[in-house]
């Protein structure tokens, strides 16, 4: 997918790139949420998530599979305050996660859009329609009620996720600032806004103790993989290679280390979406999709994950958090067929 520059981005561009983000944030959910259940330590986690997208793009840009640009040090201090918003709004959303069980994670999230426009309206955007202005009080009520039904009610973990909004908030705001004033593509946004996550997330394990047992216990379950039978699987093949290969599957750390790899290739699938669809659309569209991709979130994590009480208000607060993202959707759907299209000057410029 190429697009130039100065050119608007057609419809089907646009709905790819809010699908492509929907599903990769909804099944991003559950693999941290998988991983962190077995490896608590989640600093260290988004650490290595960002350190493979520096190392991916780099790569990428040295082969000529991406015309990104290299480091500039003047985009760099522009792009330093989205980098700080966006690893303090994942660090607080990974911390959320040990004390807050995903369907009311998801419907605190959904306050974001509340909080957008908000933001929006402070930075000069204007008032929004009174269709929006509604939606969004609806699944802000809705979440209040979730949460009033939550009987594993974690103050501290609501605390963390509710900190978690605000920091997405900014980095979305600044992100659809530089894509649409400053021309950088997405990959351009995601490679600096990981290169200079690192020094950041290095200080933070240190200071919050995670190193160096975070590393110790990480190389000890890749230690503890390396199971005998291992190499005899890559040595033989046919019926006996898939005996062998059974055999691997019942190794205890096979499952967290599959899950690991996930999160490293999801947290680079997510970030390239994200930003994409914010610069392709806006950092509304970004959230509306966010609050769409729930639904299916919080039914999967009531069936598949459990850790919830189910109860009435609970439900209800859920449905209600639904139907105002629903017509939010549909408020902000409606108001954009209603204006004339605009040019966006920062279009995706990465070559397959």
């Amino acid at each position: 997918m190429e697009v130039q520059p100065e050119m608007e981005p057609t419809s089907s561009i646009s709905l790819i790139a809010a699908v492509s983000y929907g599903i990769a944030s909804m099944a991003m959910v559950f693999i941290n949420k998988a991983v962190i259940m077995q490896y608590p330590h989640s600093m260290t986690v988004l650490t290595l998530q960002q350190l493979a997208t520096s190392l991916l793009i780099h790569c990428g840009r040295r082969m000529g599979y991406t015309r990104a640009r290299g480091i500039d040090l003047a985009t760099a201090k522009k792009l330093l305050p989205v980098s700080i918003f966006y690893n303090a709004n994942v660090a607080f959303a990974l911390a959320s996660l040990k004390g807050v069980n995903i369907p009311m994670y998801i419907a605190i999230k959904r306050l974001t859009p509340l909080a957008v426009l908000i933001a929006g309206y402070l930075f000069g955007k204007g008032k929004p329609t009174t269709q929006v202005a509604l939606s969004v009080l609806l699944t802000a009520a809705g979440c209040v009620i979730a949460a009033l039904g939550d009987f594993s009610f974690d103050l501290f973990g609501y605390g963390l996720a509710l900190t978690s909004v605000f920091f997405q908030t900014m980095y979305l705001v600044l992100v659809e600032k530089s894509g649409a004033e400053d021309g950088l593509s997405s990959i351009e946004i995601m490679f600096y806004n990981s290169f200079l996550s690192l020094p950041f997330l290095s200080f933070l394990i240190i200071v919050t103790g995670e190193f160096p047992n975070s590393i110790s216990l990480l190389l000890a379950k890749v230690r503890n993989f390396h199971h005998p039978k291992l190499a005899a699987f890559l040595s033989y093949s046919s019926l006996k290679g898939f005996k062998l290969f059974y055999s691997l599957l019942q190794c205890s750390y096979l499952p967290f280390l599959v899950m690991l790899v996930l999160s490293l290739v999801m947290g680079i699938v997510l970030n390239f979406t994200m930003f994409l669809c914010t610069i392709v659309n806006s950092a509304l569209t970004t959230t509306i999709v966010g609050v769409l991709k729930g639904v299916g979130s919080t039914t999967l994590g009531f069936v598949l994950l459990g850790g919830v009480e189910v109860h009435a208000l609970n439900v209800s607060g859920l449905v209600v958090n639904t139907a105002g993202g629903v017509w939010y959707s549909y408020a902000k759907y409606r108001q954009k067929k209603a204006k004339p299209a605009k040019t966006l000057s920062d279009l995706e410029a990465h070559k397959k």
